[in-house]
């Protein structure tokens, strides 16, 4: 089976015993406890808890961990005004919602340039984009050190398919998978995805359907409808025999060509082998181009990234070809082509429309109207 990024899988889960029982404790926002769940469960192995300043620094300039393996996104914790005042070397507890979820061993704490950040990694300062609202609430003050984690998924949604890097990778040999390709999407499965996904089974062994679950903007379709979305088409339209579906719990970031990176290299802690590059991977409004999220892994080589990303073209259902095609196969232009986005199912549906089998499932349409009715 591929191996974890950087070689090994990391485990920083333990006991509510083996947490402090009096330190202080700092506040988690939503972001930075989904990015601790990920880092104590080994999804973003080789991390190990949020960044030093060292890590930081290299990953804003150069893409890359200070040790030289590739790393596209900073995760990081940032202090908040109201938290006490604590020092390298302490360690402190961390909440979210009142409730402690963990513990961090300070090993540094360093001021930030966060349009900086946000012009290196979002490749954009304008306040329109999400992810520079998220680097706006801010202190501009990180806090970097090894984590330990308490196990909270019994108390998280969708806990059947909350499945950690372990237990993935058991369900692969399980099932005898030795190559699967990953799909990333905060959007219900349409047509144009479900093409992709088809046409990538035939390449490999096994598709992990693999919805981010962890913070969205405001006018994403909630992920309670979306995963009601996934068990119903893979359920009547895929073979159930070559198909997973495990819940990806990490924040969105909307950067684009960096934030395909990240979510192909931790696709590789899962155990997948490829991973479905399509258009405007991670993509948000006009900020990126259709295919930039493609290009950047001509960056890296593939031993440094090691896992194959499938790129694809903008697919379409063709009305002269009666089926879905991308420039690549199909001949026609113009009027025949129906281009398929989440943007244009959410409009349609707060238009009140019935979303056409050109765009998706008829059953999956269904869904989506009755969840924007209510």
């Amino acid at each position: 089976m591929i191996q974890p990024h950087g070689g090994k899988l990391i485990n920083r889960t333990v006991t509510k015993d083996q947490l402090p029982e009096d330190a202080p404790v700092l506040t988690l926002n939503e972001r930075e406890k989904n990015d601790l769940e990920m880092i104590s469960c080994g999804a973003m192995s080789p991390l190990e808890g949020f960044m030093t300043g060292a890590d930081y620094n290299s990953v804003v300039e150069s893409m890359r961990l200070q040790n030289g393996i590739v790393w596209s996104l900073p995760v990081v914790f940032s202090m908040k005004n109201e938290d006490p005042v604590v020092s390298v070397g302490d360690t402190v507890l961390l909440k979210y919602e009142d409730q402690v979820r963990g513990m961090m061993e300070i090993r540094d704490i360093f001021s930030a340039d966060l349009m900086h950040e946000a012009r290196e990694t979002l490749l954009t300062d304008d306040d329109g984009h999400p992810g520079v609202q998220y680097l706006k609430t801010l202190s501009g003050r990180y806090i970097g050190g090894r984590i330990s984690a308490l196990d909270h998924r019994d108390e998280e949604p969708f806990r059947k398919h909350r499945l950690i890097p372990e237990e993935t990778r058991a369900l692969f040999r399980e099932k005898g998978w030795k190559s699967i390709v990953a799909f990333q999407t905060r959007n219900p499965i349409h047509r144009a995805h479900e093409y992709l996904q088809k046409v990538s089974l035939e390449m490999v062994d096994g598709l992990l359907i693999h919805p981010l679950v962890g913070a969205t903007k405001a006018d994403d379709i909630p992920a309670d409808v979306r995963m009601q979305c996934y068990e119903t088409i893979l359920e009547k339209y895929y073979p159930a025999d070559r198909t997973a579906l495990s819940v990806f719990p990490a924040a969105m970031r909307y950067a684009g060509p960096r934030e395909a990176i990240f979510h192909a290299l931790l696709r590789k802690n899962y155990g997948c082998t490829h991973f479905i590059v399509g258009r405007d991977h991670a993509g948000v409004g006009d900020y990126y181009g259709t295919f930039d999220a493609q290009v950047i892994f001509e960056n890296f080589t593939a031993e440094e990234i090691d896992i194959i990303p499938l790129k694809f073209e903008h697919a379409f259902f063709c009305n002269k070809c009666g089926g879905m095609a991308t420039a690549r196969t199909c001949p026609h232009t113009g009027a025949d082509r129906v281009f398929l986005s989440g943007k244009k199912v959410r409009a349609m549906l707060i238009d009140g429309i019935l979303p056409p089998p050109e765009f998706t499932r008829p059953e999956i349409a269904q869904i989506l109207m009755e969840a924007a009715a209510k």
